[in-house]
């Protein structure tokens, strides 16, 4: 092992041998190599501001929360057959899927160790919580694979259980060990709606998007993201978007032209207009709960998006 990969942090099983487990986790280790944005540790820290638990049950959760976040990435470069993730070959082009797939599956079980060690009502909430991600997950590959344009409520219930899965699972496990009695669930499903809405569009439209990945990748994908969503039930006799979709295509003039025929037909306007409700919103339901700083503060700088889009959007 380097020097360099020491540093790099690790899932360790409690009750297996930690050189078996470096072999069995190399992929999770590869794709630890490059940290993404840490948005789910800095809302958990910003919910912390209500709950008050000790730092030490904040970093226990956030490192259980991660370690499902890390499996979920290795699962879903499979399942979307992608080809680069955090700028770097996706861990299954290296390793192979069988031992991707392994790994992914080692490290939920880890995971659902530590939760069994951590509170007795933490079982439950992990296994409800990761349910509800899995159907959220199943239901946008449902649609994707069986080539089902969903609505965009359904949209936003799948959202909620997937996206918003691991945000409600972190607050939910916090709160075991909290005086605090508010009910978030309504906060938790807004943040995982904006959050996923955001990526959606950020994914079409954004050009730092593709330093992390393919060109457009959710085209490639057959993704029915947000705006695809909005054109496609806004233009039902307009056939170019759906089977540009159908095609899988790699083609970058082809995967232009669709973000031209989205912005045509409004459907990014739609969505930043949808994005700014969500944020209105979010912040109202802070508000109302008694104000957090530190949740208007990863609200306001995840707001200045809009201006960098603008400035930085691929079409203008």
């Amino acid at each position: 092992m380097t020097d360099a990969n020491k540093t790099i942090p690790f899932y360790y099983s409690m009750s297996g041998d930690g050189q078996e487990d470096e072999k069995l986790l190399e992929p999770i280790r590869y794709i630890l190599q490059l940290s993404g944005k840490q948005i789910r540790a800095k809302l958990a820290k910003a919910f912390n501001y209500w709950l008050k638990i000790s730092n030490y049950r904040v970093q226990e959760i956030n490192d259980i929360v991660n370690m499902l976040h890390n499996s979920s990435i290795l699962i879903d470069d499979i399942q979307d057959n992608s080809t680069l993730r955090r700028s770097i070959p996706v861990a299954h082009s290296i390793y192979g899927i069988a031992s991707s797939l392994s790994a992914a599956n080692y490290v939920l079980f880890i995971a659902l160790e530590r939760v069994v060690y951590l509170h007795p009502g933490a079982t439950k909430v992990y296994m409800e919580q990761l349910l509800e991600l899995h159907r959220g997950q199943g239901m946008d590959i449902f649609w994707r694979d069986n080539f089902i344009c969903p609505s965009e409520e359904d949209y936003k219930t799948m959202t909620i259980k997937k996206t918003g899965g691991l945000f409600n699972l972190a607050v939910r496990l916090m709160k075991l060990f909290s005086t605090c009695e508010e009910d978030f669930s309504s906060l938790i499903a807004t943040l995982g709606l904006y959050f996923q809405i955001r990526d959606d569009y950020c994914n079409l439209c954004l050009d730092e998007y593709t330093e992390n990945k393919s060109y457009c990748e959710d085209l490639t994908e057959g993704k029915f993201s947000f705006p695809i969503i909005h054109a496609l039930t806004s233009n039902p006799d307009d056939k170019q978007i759906i089977n540009i979709l159908r095609q899988r295509t790699q083609d970058i003039e082809l995967k232009r032209h669709c973000i031209k025929l989205l912005e045509r037909f409004g459907s990014l306007k739609y969505t930043r207009n949808v994005l700014k409700e969500l944020d209105s919103t979010a912040r109202a339901e802070i508000e109302r709960l008694g104000g957090n700083p530190l949740l208007v503060k990863i609200l306001d700088e995840l707001e200045n998006w809009d201006t960098i889009i603008k400035k930085r959007l691929r079409i203008f």
